[in-house]
């Protein structure tokens, strides 16, 4: 899953912030930071691990992998945030995306410099809220093809996108709720420890 997915599937501003985290630091580095910030961390590696291995993900994964093989994942999750954005009211998501701007910003000492550029670009775009827009996929698409190192910058993967759109997103629709209550025992079992 994407920025938006994985900060929605949280419980806590601290878990929004590990959400976040989990991408830029070292495996070493996460018991450095307080208890719920490592549950984010937990929770981010958690809903890889599930996404991962999901059949409507596998099956999604085939739409893209003929065009950048083993990068088909990375925009799989990308096409989700995309599906989710849309999913939600336009309100519920500009008040969601609002409320991960400010967790990030008010936990901004503790953030990598890296992590901080990111967010500085993504907030003045207002990234999780465009995610429901096309230009705001093909945005994100872009950015995963400028930073993956084996895959030519111009590949036509935002039109794959969108010629398999229907597609994709009776793959979501399959996968979305079984998150959903994965996600939920996860956070049962984080309850019990508190």
């Amino acid at each position: 899953m994407n920025f938006l997915a994985h900060s929605y599937l949280t419980f806590s501003d601290e878990q929004i912030v590990g959400q976040f985290l989990e991408d830029f630091i070292r495996n070493s580095e996460r018991f450095s930071f307080p208890e719920k910030i490592q549950q984010g961390i937990t929770l981010h590696r958690e809903i890889d691990t599930f996404t991962d291995s999901h059949s409507a993900i596998s099956e999604a994964k085939k739409i893209f992998s003929p065009l950048v093989r083993l990068y088909a994942g990375a925009f799989v999750d990308v096409s989700f945030d995309y599906f989710l954005a849309n999913a939600l009211p336009e309100k519920v998501l500009y008040e969601h995306s609002q409320k991960v701007y400010a967790a990030l910003r008010n936990n901004q000492e503790i953030l990598p410099r890296n992590l901080i550029v990111m967010l500085d670009k993504m907030q003045k775009d207002n990234w999780l809220f465009n995610y429901r827009e096309d230009w705001g996929i093909r945005f994100s698409i872009q950015n995963v093809l400028n930073k993956a190192k084996y895959l030519e910058k111009d590949l036509p993967v935002f039109d794959v996108f969108l010629n398999n759109k229907p597609e994709l997103q009776r793959y979501f629709d399959v996968f979305f709720p079984d998150l959903l209550k994965h996600v939920a025992k996860i956070n049962s079992a984080f309850q019990k420890f508190l």
